[in-house]
């Protein structure tokens, strides 16, 4: 409970981390930035990362006065590292996946790739790029990819286009929204609201999968 306590605390004062960060890195900013969105979409293991927020924050960060950071500095390491992750996590997928799951299914959980499953099913390729805007899902769509043997030249062209739409919108709307002063004063709030709409997709995509299963349970019955 007190990890689950502290783990709330850091991503509802995300704001406050940064500001920290910030101050005490300076230009090092980049690179702690650049390795939490790598682990985010490219390890298995670490999907509880912040990544929306994350992005939004930073971008409203890079645009106060007296920040090392540049938004266009920003945006091309972010992207480069939320493509790198992608690549990294397709690779573990192709060549150790269905390993992985079978040994580790508490962490590989199976309703996970299912549901990222469902995602292929219903948007085919296109779901590297939709599953970006997906906490959770983000960070299992390309590791199924990978084991579901999509090629890696298709993967990569939807990887790329994926990788810039994410941290370009968030990156941009934190910059644009960190100006105004409301923001500012309700930092906590808006952490929270982009928390809550990040997942949204995510919980309607699980209840409608739940509403599946039950009925493909009846009818197998």
């Amino acid at each position: 409970m007190d990890f689950i306590r502290e783990a709330l605390n850091w991503f509802l004062h995300l704001d406050k981390q940064l500001d920290v960060i910030i101050r005490d890195y300076q230009y090092w900013t980049y690179a702690i930035l650049f390795v939490i969105v790598f682990c985010e979409t490219g390890l298995v293991v670490t999907p509880f990362l912040p990544g929306d927020s994350l992005l939004f924050m930073a971008g409203a960060m890079a645009v106060r006065d007296g920040s090392p950071l540049q938004v266009r500095w920003l945006i091309v390491s972010l992207v480069v590292a939320a493509v790198l992750g992608d690549t990294v996590n397709y690779w573990i997928g192709k060549l150790f996946g269905e390993a992985l799951g079978k040994k580790f299914p508490r962490v590989v959980k199976k309703e996970y790739l299912e549901r990222t499953h469902k995602f292929y099913e219903k948007y085919g390729g296109e779901t590297i790029i939709l599953c970006r805007f997906v906490p959770i899902v983000r960070t299992f769509a390309p590791f199924v990819a990978g084991v579901g043997e999509m090629s890696y030249r298709k993967f990569f062209t939807y990887n790329v286009i994926g990788g810039i739409l994410w941290v370009v919108i968030f990156v941009v709307c934190g910059c644009w929204f960190g100006r105004l002063k409301f923001v500012q004063d309700h930092f906590g709030r808006v952490e929270l609201g982009i928390i809550v709409i990040s997942v949204l997709p995510m919980v309607v995509e699980y209840i409608r999968f739940r509403r599946e299963s039950k009925q493909e349970t009846k009818l197998a019955s």
